[in-house]
């Protein structure tokens, strides 16, 4: 933050950033909890979520659900390697990526490899049958390589925050 407004180079002051913090780690405050938590009164704290989302701070909120109690056993990292690195085959490959509900996210990455990409599946069999009917099928794939999850130590991380309120 400057010493002249209190706010950070994004333009956020502290109550946005209190506000941000909040809503991370529970999204389903009401307005009236979150400025009580934040110590501004409702309307001011309404004003300021509401232009948190008009720029595109917060981009949405939804529920954390547990996988494995909807049977989604298996959490893999494939690391995909593209046929071809030109700009038409690999936005080609992201648009059939995006669609596939399985891949639960996808990054395009340095080094060895292509994209990375997290998918659940119910089993090892299921993982299996979606990596040689699905992925190995996907336009411009060469190969693929997968590690799964053996457990979880930290998932559904709130962003760091720790930078803006300097």
């Amino acid at each position: 933050m400057d010493d002249i407004g209190g706010t950070t180079a994004t333009g956020l002051d502290r109550y946005d950033v209190a506000i941000l913090a909040a809503l991370q780690k529970e999204a389903r405050l009401s307005n009236a909890e979150l400025a009580a938590r934040i110590g501004l009164s409702a309307a001011p704290t309404w004003r300021r979520v509401r232009r948190l989302e008009e720029q595109g701070f917060i981009t949405g909120y939804r529920a954390e659900i547990d996988r494995r109690k909807l049977g989604l056993g298996v959490l893999a990292f494939v690391r995909v390697d593209a046929d071809r690195n030109n700009g038409a085959a690999t936005r080609e490959l992201e648009q059939a990526i995006r669609a596939l509900p399985e891949v639960i996210a996808c990054h395009y990455i340095s080094g060895a490899g292509t994209f990375e990409l997290q998918v659940m599946a119910t089993d090892l069999d299921a993982f299996s049958r979606f990596s040689i009917d699905t992925l190995l099928n996907l336009p411009n794939v060469k190969d693929i390589h997968t590690s799964f999850s053996l457990g979880e130590v930290k998932a559904g991380g709130a962003l760091p925050l720790g930078h803006l309120r300097r």
